[in-house]
């Protein structure tokens, strides 16, 4: 017995394009005077109208994303960070980013097949010279021109109509911003095309008649491979999960009412989608890491954004194969790291602050220097000399310390007055002479985990230093300080316990009388590196706030165009800005999708009558809409909550489910009166908008592919006349 169709994300139709043109409807076109063409382009029959239409527009898309895409033979906006990431993997350095890792993965395999060696230093408006820069580029162009096929063929899967594919390819061809876009070594492309494969692939998995079929698990599984990739490129990938979730639901939901199935035929088609949608992608997604993590196996600059056990592991860091007495005891000199991200050093210097008590300045400082040394002794001692004969004292849990400043002997201390930026906080300050204070410089060490009396051990304790006097903890707010602070950021005592800011570890501990173990007994497994790097890499993304700039913008901006991005370099303009027609056309398209929405309403509330043709059209429409409406919301609602600082190039995931929508929405208005207007009307409108698309493209190239320029108010300015309106900046 043949089991029934899976839920479809539209109307049942053939998913490949047809191969013969029925001579029924051929001789019924010359009979009412239609030309051939266009009654084939319009029903989406014809094997030959169909490959000439996407062979053009395939030619079209090549044509516009690798026009003189060497040009300009300069490093451009993001190239510099994306450059450089490709050259640390290519020199199997080990860096930070906030991003994960495909994208700059396949960045730099696109390098390695052209033959970069990873040796150029990428830096803004540097000129590329020798460089096999090319590979990395044609790469990233490929990737983001083939999201243009990919949209062509998911409304055609979702629809069967030729004419909306068509104008959903049009819509992203000539779009300037995607241009732009697709023409740099950046992850947008990369990650665009891996959104845009994800939703190809679902849209064929729902199209799929034959349930646990070859096809069926093919294209399930393919949704699940593209969706790990989004994700695995730029986390904003994860809001595609939604979408994906979502129909998954929907469809199970729909299974599950159909009661000529028992329940475990639904609970199969759960564990198949629990297997392809989440195991899988995780699986990949974890794969992909390990991958990262071996091949990025020598230390670099950036190995201090990293706990010093993860350093471990790294070659040529200080930390790796290194040795050190494994408790500490008092006396010792140590340095103590902070645990956030950036975790940066305890440090001192002779200056003084400016505000409050006027003290010695005790700040964080990123890099290593002799200023981060401490001595760490009991509360009641003034010197932390000892002598070989005495016995070994260790730092033990609970223990109330001091905290000297090697270089300058002053203690640790709290000043009860509010610290100079964090008002709300208490003052830490470099107190005392030669170690002799007075009680605010006592703190009471509490080790995370640990027992009463447990040894404090380097690397693997995480603790906090409380002030018993002042109530409060010892933290790093990881705000910089002003210009006479040097841009250190700001330590101080947080009257409330419970900041995570205020753990601490020590990863250097000088003390001769006590034995030396390797460092390697710290390193961290895959699965903690694993863990550790998704820690920084949110809080990197959660530490990226709004600051007074030119390019941040907020998501009511985006859908308008009402403001673009530069990438501007030296002697060259070119702004980040989508085709002005086609961005107002898409609103335009919105608006009248729900319109659309509310008249279908009212037509199934009052019983409207309709003719079959046009109830089916308006359903087909409506049903494919709303999933794509649905890919919209996803992509763009999260950004308006969002605190962290935003960018226009934030909107692009959305705006291709707009580019969708668009082309469905004009294929439904020429559909409803192509019955009311004439053939050739027809005909004259789709060329007419072809002509506006390209004509509006053709008008805005000068900042697209980067021409030398003067701004737009000059007479002899390409662009003059063309600021449409005073928010644009070029």
């Amino acid at each position: 017995m043949k089991e029934k169709q899976s839920p479809a994300c539209a109307v049942d139709s053939s998913p490949s394009p047809p191969i013969k043109t029925s001579l029924d409807k051929q001789s019924a076109s010359q009979q009412f005077g239609r030309p051939v063409f266009t009654q084939k382009f319009r029903e989406g029959t014809g094997g030959k109208v169909w490959w000439t239409i996407f062979t053009l527009l395939m030619v079209a898309t090549v044509s516009v994303r690798f026009y003189k895409l060497r040009y300009p033979e300069q490093v451009c906006w993001d190239e510099t960070h994306f450059g450089r990431h490709a050259n640390q993997y290519l020199q199997r350095t080990f860096f930070f980013d906030v991003h994960p890792p495909l994208g700059k993965m396949l960045v730099a395999l696109f390098g390695y097949l052209d033959g970069y060696d990873g040796s150029f230093w990428f830096e803004v408006g540097k000129k590329y010279g020798d460089a096999s820069y090319m590979g990395m580029r044609i790469g990233c162009a490929i990737m983001g021109a083939l999201v243009v096929p990919l949209c062509f063929l998911t409304i055609w899967e979702m629809t069967a109509s030729l004419p909306a594919s068509t104008f959903t390819a049009l819509c992203l061809i000539f779009d300037n911003s995607l241009v732009v876009l697709n023409r740099f070594i950046l992850l947008d492309p990369l990650m665009l095309f891996f959104i845009s494969a994800t939703v190809f692939s679902m849209a064929h998995f729902n199209k799929q008649k034959r349930s646990f079929s070859f096809l069926w698990w093919f294209w399930l599984s393919s949704t699940g491979i593209f969706m790990a990739g989004s994700f695995s490129v730029k986390f904003v990938g994860l809001f595609l999960v939604f979408l994906v979730g979502l129909r998954a639901i929907y469809d199970l939901w729909i299974i599950l009412g159909d009661m000529s199935r028992p329940v475990t035929y639904t609970v199969k088609h759960f564990l198949a989608r629990a297997l392809c949608l989440i195991a899988l992608p995780v699986a990949l997604y974890v794969a992909i890491f390990y991958v990262h993590l071996r091949i990025l196996h020598l230390g670099g600059e950036e190995d201090e954004f990293y706990s010093s056990a993860f350093q471990v592991s790294l070659k040529g860091n200080m930390f790796h194969n290194s040795t050190g007495p494994r408790e500490v005891a008092y006396g010792a000199v140590i340095r103590v790291k902070n645990n956030v991200l950036e975790g940066q050093y305890l440090h001192s210097h002779r200056e003084l602050y400016p505000v409050g008590a006027r003290q010695q300045q005790i700040t964080t400082v990123y890099i290593r220097d002799p200023n981060n040394r401490w001595f760490i002794k009991r509360h009641n001692q003034s010197s932390p000399l000892w002598n070989a004969t005495d016995p070994i004292d260790l730092v033990r849990n609970g223990d109330l310390i001091r905290i000297e400043h090697r270089t300058t002997g002053r203690n640790l201390h709290v000043h009860r007055g509010p610290a100079p930026i964090s008002n709300k906080m208490y003052q830490v300050t470099g107190y005392g002479v030669r170690g002799e204070g007075n009680d605010d410089d006592f703190w009471r060490l509490e080790i995370e985990g640990a027992a009463e009396g447990e040894v404090l051990e380097i690397v693997r304790h995480s603790f906090r230093l409380v002030s018993p006097n002042n109530k409060c903890v010892l933290t790093s707010t990881t705000k910089n300080l002003p210009e006479w602070g040097f841009g250190s950021a700001e330590v101080a005592c947080n009257p409330k316990i419970h900041d995570d800011r205020a753990y601490w570890h020590i990863d250097d501990n000088r003390y001769p009388r006590l034995p030396n173990v390797s460092y390697t007994i710290y390193e961290l497994s895959f699965l903690e590196r694993f863990i550790e790097s998704h820690k920084n890499m949110f809080m990197g993304n959660a530490g990226f706030r709004p600051k007074i700039s030119d390019f941040q913008s907020r998501p009511w901006m985006w859908p308008i165009n009402f403001r673009g991005q530069f990438f501007s370099v030296e002697g060259v303009v070119i702004y980040l800005l989508g085709n002005p027609i086609i961005w107002w056309g898409h609103c335009l398209c919105f608006l009248f999708y729900f319109l659309l929405w509310i008249v279908n309403a009212v037509i199934e509330k009052r019983s409207v009558n309709i003719s079959d043709k046009q109830l089916d059209l308006q359903r087909r429409t409506l049903n494919t809409c709303k999933w794509l409406f649905i890919g919209f919301l996803c992509h763009y609602a999260p950004f308006w909550p969002m605190a962290r600082i935003l960018y226009f190039h934030h909107y692009f995931p959305a705006l291709l489910f707009s580019n969708m929508i668009s082309g469905m929405m004009l294929n439904y208005i020429l559909e409803t009166f192509s019955e009311k207007i004439s053939p050739k009307f027809y005909t004259y409108f789709v060329s007419g908008l072809l002509l506006v698309f390209f004509y509006s493209f053709y008008l805005f190239t000068p900042i697209t592919y980067g021409y030398p320029n003067r701004p737009s108010q000059y007479n002899d300015s390409q662009m003059y006349g063309m600021k449409w309106i005073s928010s644009w900046e070029f």
